[in-house]
This record gives C-alpha cells, structure tokens and sequence, in this order.
C-alpha cells in the first residue's frame, strides 16, 4: 500500500528506463548499463538476459550505497533518501 513515499521498485522502473543495450560486434553479446549509474553495466549472450542482469546489479547497487550510507540520486524526480529528521521521528 502506498502512503505517498517512493518506492523502490518505481526507482527501479525508473532507472531501467535509462538503461542503453547495444551488441557488441567482437563477440555478439549484449552489454547494457545506465549511463547515470556508474558502475552499473552487464553483459549477456541475450538480450533479455542483459537487461536481467542489469536490474540485478542496480539492485545490488542500490543495497551497497544503503549499506554505506550513501544517498541515492534522484531518478525521474523520485528520491528514496529518508532525511535524518523523518527516521528520528518513525523511532
């Protein structure tokens, strides 16, 4: 149920609509990333295994900068980032 936040899965979707995929000539793969993630790229024999496995490594990116403590850029206007003063206030 939605309560007015973001969810992450819209900050997926949106991201995902930023993915590029394009086949490489050398081995006829296909290597996709999200040019405004850096570091979020994957490679594939298929086309949908690629766009699979870039979901994947998004979702991996997002838990690591979490993890760290890192904020998360805003994708298409939508900003998981909790500020300080909201956690204080759910505990």
């Amino acid at each position: 149920m939605r309560t007015g936040e973001e969810m992450p899965s819209d900050y997926i979707r949106a991201a995902m609509r930023h993915a590029t995929c394009q086949i490489l000539e050398d081995d006829g793969t296909f290597y996709g990333e999200i040019p405004v993630r850096r570091g979020v790229w994957a490679n594939a024999r298929r086309l949908d295994q690629c766009s699979a496995g870039l979901q994947s490594v998004l979702e991996d990116w997002i838990l690591i900068r979490v993890r760290e403590g890192l904020s998360l850029p805003k994708v298409d206007g939508i900003n998981l980032n909790v500020s300080a003063r909201k956690l204080k206030k759910a505990s």
